[in-house]
């Protein structure tokens, strides 16, 4: 009888970042994945010890792709705005990982290189380097917050984001104007967070880079 077939990490990866495109990572089990695989769990968790370092690695080569071929180009602002706006598209091809980057640290080659390009850059602007690592913490937060936040609207189901505009609607158009004076004066033009999304965001990055440039001492 022949055994059991025994899958390679990569071929692990692969299926994983598959079986996600129709699920979201909450709902993911490594169950589930040993089923897709027609194996069992146990042998899944010689590659992996956990779910969490799982996902971790299925982020991981979502940032490798997005660093696939990069050139840093321009100044760092817009060395800063290309690698972002690169990691935010291949999240945007699996926004089920989006949280999942934001949420837990990973250790992988592409973690690695985001890292390295966005240091890179911020040396390059000419902060003194005891001031780098603080405003990259403050860069890295930003950007998986506004990358998450893109990624649940993303993978909402068509129903649910029609009910949550109704809501907003009501909410918005429906308030007392004695009661919530600014929000009836602006009603008609207040938009639901969903709505304008690229340019909010490309916006937020635009004024943290230049709250950065402003704290940039002369030479």
């Amino acid at each position: 009888m022949a055994g059991r077939r025994r899958w390679s990490t990569e071929e692990i990866l692969d299926a994983a970042a598959e079986l996600l495109r129709t699920s979201d990572a909450e709902s993911f089990s490594v169950r589930k994945l040993a089923a897709a695989l027609g194996t069992d769990s146990s042998s899944l968790y010689r590659h992996f010890r956990s779910k969490t370092e799982l996902l971790r690695a299925v982020a991981d080569r979502i940032l490798l792709a997005a660093m696939d071929g990069h050139r840093p180009e321009g100044d760092w602002k817009r060395r800063i705005m290309s690698l972002v706006l690169r990691v935010r598209a291949a999240f945007g091809q699996q926004p089920q990982l989006a949280a999942v980057w934001g949420r837990h640290a990973s250790s992988g080659t592409g973690s690695r290189l985001v890292m390295e390009e966005l240091l890179q850059a911020l040396r390059a602007s000419g902060l003194p380097d005891e001031e780098i690592p603080a405003r990259y913490h403050r860069l890295a937060v930003l950007l998986a917050a506004l990358i998450a936040s893109e990624a649940r609207v993303s993978t909402m189901a068509p129903e649910e984001y029609e009910q949550g505009l109704e809501l907003f609607r009501v909410a918005v158009l429906g308030a007392d104007p004695e009661r919530f004076p600014a929000l009836s004066h602006f009603a008609r033009d207040i938009r639901p967070l969903g709505a304008d999304r690229h340019a909010a965001f490309e916006e937020l990055l635009a004024a943290q880079l230049d709250h950065i440039e402003a704290a940039i001492r002369p030479s």
